[in-house]
């Protein structure tokens, strides 16, 4: 496609229908970089676990007796069976395969087969589950099925640095002590990269998002917080919280400097989590791809602690971010269908305030290239 300095290309139409594309994505991707699974708070105690798709694979995190939390390859080392079937439970002592009864230890060890004492030489650590690597941040768990997976600093801490300037401004909201207020899981008919890309611009958010622009009225002009390091779009005079009506939200999170008060900051960390920065609250978003076509997303409100245990009526301050979910990803799915017409074989085009897009299209573009 023929471009002027204006107007630059976007990824081709295929890029988000071809399923051979998406598989490929799932190799290069979402099975080698830091994935975010889990939030940590959802399994309290040991036993406690919970199954997430990462690309082609199906990982269990749980929570050991240590109160550690590891992560393996949902599969039984003796047949391959699915040992876990449910998003989600709680298992007494061992994880159980239902098809011939091998178990396993919280640590992932073989702890029980039958007839098993009559076979000493089976090593129960090498015929245990398959280990993936886990770390924890933002009170999540971030897992990579990578053998040497790639730095959580540079890949994912740094995101936020990049993203705000200063890598302890991302510590003054304390994620990972804020409690869950409200979740809410859409499942969107869409590729996960235009998720992604109306994520990262704005230039869409004077036309679907009014609750949004009357709050944070400089997005009405068209240039996302993202596109600028360190920005915080400033709230309106007349907002005195980041909630549905600009009615009062609830007190400013103690460490926060005066600089992000009445502001709010969007880092997108690659591939699939996006973080929502206000001063009483953090929303997290984390993809599932699914499929070329469809992307579970799962929608996070985080609150001090004191606010979730007082009570407080959460209803306009989360209904303010759940209007402008239900926004964008309508507007992604009425996108998608385009992605497979003849007009969009070459792609279509970035206008100067989405330019920003093309550097995710190129980051794309490089990981799948290896």
């Amino acid at each position: 496609m023929t471009t002027t300095s204006s107007l630059i290309a976007t990824l081709q139409g295929s890029s988000y229908t071809d399923p051979e594309v998406f598989a490929h994505e799932q190799a290069r991707i979402f099975e080698t970089l830091w994935f975010c699974a889990v939030r940590a708070g959802d399994l309290p105690k040991p036993g406690a676990f919970r199954t997430v798709q990462v690309g082609r694979e199906n990982v269990i995190v749980v929570r050991g007796r240590d109160d550690r939390l590891r992560a393996f390859l949902n599969v039984c080392r003796h047949r391959g069976a699915r040992l876990c079937v449910e998003e989600q439970g709680e298992v007494r002592r061992t994880i159980r395969c239902a098809y011939h009864a091998w178990s396993y230890d919280l640590d992932g060890r073989l702890a029980a087969a039958p007839n098993l004492v009559k076979m000493p030489d089976i090593d129960r650590v090498a015929y245990g589950l398959v280990p993936v690597h886990l770390r924890e941040w933002l009170g999540y768990a971030w897992v990579c099925l990578a053998a040497e997976p790639p730095s959580f600093e540079e890949t994912v801490r740094n995101a936020a640095t990049e993203r705000l300037g200063d890598p302890a401004a991302i510590d003054r909201y304390h994620v990972e002590d804020l409690a869950l207020g409200r979740r809410i899981r859409y499942d969107v008919k869409a590729n996960w990269k235009l998720i992604v890309e109306n994520f990262m611009e704005c230039y869409h958010c004077a036309t679907i998002h009014p609750e949004l622009t009357a709050v944070l009225p400089e997005f009405a002009g068209g240039y996302a917080a993202q596109y600028y390091v360190g920005h915080g779009a400033e709230f309106a005079a007349r907002a005195e919280g980041f909630t549905v009506d600009g009615g009062p939200g609830f007190d400013r999170l103690p460490e926060l400097s005066q600089e992000q008060d009445r502001r709010y900051y969007a880092i997108t960390v690659r591939p699939q989590v996006f973080v929502n920065l206000v001063p009483d609250h953090v929303i997290m978003h984390r993809m599932y791809p699914m499929a070329a076509d469809r992307t579970v997303v799962e929608c996070d409100w985080l609150y001090h602690p004191d606010v979730i245990a007082s009570g407080a009526d959460l209803s306009t301050s989360v209904e303010l971010f759940h209007r402008v979910n239900e926004q964008d990803f309508d507007a992604c799915e009425r996108t998608q269908p385009g992605m497979s017409s003849r007009a969009y074989v070459e792609g279509g085009v970035l206008v100067p305030s989405e330019h920003h897009i093309a550097l995710f299209h190129q980051w794309v573009n490089q990981r799948l290239r290896g």
